[in-house]
């Protein structure tokens, strides 16, 4: 997630002498700014690299571990069969059929059978924000299952967005001022047009916005798998269609699944996976780091 121009900082502000130790996965996606500069570390033969073996964010032997694995090599992925497995695939050929199996098992099934909340502890992820199965269709949908309109929950409309009541937001936006950041998912607790304040609770922490700052604020009931980067949720639901072919790499399905920590469910078509698996990255960007490292050395 690391870029070029904050690679370049952090170098720079290290004392003489100092030692660095960066942890991350080259195998996901790059950051949103240029460069890919975990990677060209990685294979420019001039740093120490050490490749962790263990998981950590689930048992060893789970699905989730297996299937990140098989598409990590270029496979399309063997999921989990029967009720007691942790990564499913449930196969679906219409957007329809998709969007109508992501809600049941947001708002029914896996709150039922695992007991997950499935506002704080089910994340939808999804490759795009356009589109029958986009993030911006995905949040009205969820939206309405979830927190749909009712008596003493108020709502209101900015910045072409629909704030209710008990909505799950996203901070879009680093806000040094109240210590918030991008990333940051919080819940809307209260919201008075005629005061012109919304607050949005993160964690322990309650957040005050004037209705000119929710420009900041976008619904998270379904994120983008970009948005995802460095999260982990409990259950993490996926569509996945052809329709998302353009974004059907294997980094970034392999970076939305392994957001799972106990519960995996991707929801489409076998078609759209094997894109995914047979899609390595991208494309590579053009960057001269990996050649410089070397002569430098």
């Amino acid at each position: 997630m690391v870029d070029l121009e904050l690679m370049a900082a952090v170098c720079q502000a290290l004392p003489s002498g100092a030692a660095l130790l960066l942890v991350g996965d080259a195998d996901q996606l790059p950051s949103v700014g240029p460069g890919e500069v975990l990677d060209a570390l990685v294979r420019s033969g001039v740093v120490p690299v050490a490749r962790l073996s263990t998981i950590f964010r689930q048992q060893g032997q789970s699905g989730i571990v297996r299937v990140a694995h098989e598409l990590n090599a270029g496979h399309a992925p063997q999921f989990d069969e029967g009720a007691d497995g942790q990564a499913f695939f449930i196969e679906r050929d219409e957007p329809g059929a998709v969007l109508a199996a992501v809600l049941a098992l947001v708002a029914e099934r896996i709150p039922k059978r695992h007991g997950l909340d499935p506002l704080r502890e089910v994340q939808v992820l999804t490759p795009m924000h356009g589109g029958p199965l986009g993030t911006v269709a995905l949040n009205e949908a969820l939206r309405e299952a979830l927190n749909p309109p009712g008596p003493g929950k108020p709502e209101l409309r900015r910045f072409g967005r629909l704030f209710r009541l008990g909505d799950k937001l996203m901070q879009v936006r680093n806000n040094y001022d109240v210590d918030i950041f991008n990333g940051d998912v919080g819940r809307l607790v209260a919201l008075s047009e005629d005061e012109g304040t919304v607050r949005v609770q993160f964690d322990d922490r309650i957040v005050e916005y004037s209705l000119d700052a929710l420009e900041q604020l976008e619904p998270a009931f379904a994120i983008t798998c970009h948005k995802s980067q460095g999260s982990e949720f409990p259950a993490v639901v996926m569509p996945l269609v052809t329709a998302h072919s353009i974004m059907l790499r294997r980094n970034l399905v392999y970076t939305a699944i392994t957001r799972a920590q106990r519960l995996l469910c991707v929801v489409g078509q076998v078609r759209a996976l094997s894109l995914a698996a047979s899609s390595p990255g991208s494309g590579q960007r053009h960057g001269r780091l990996r050649e410089r490292l070397a002569g430098e050395a």
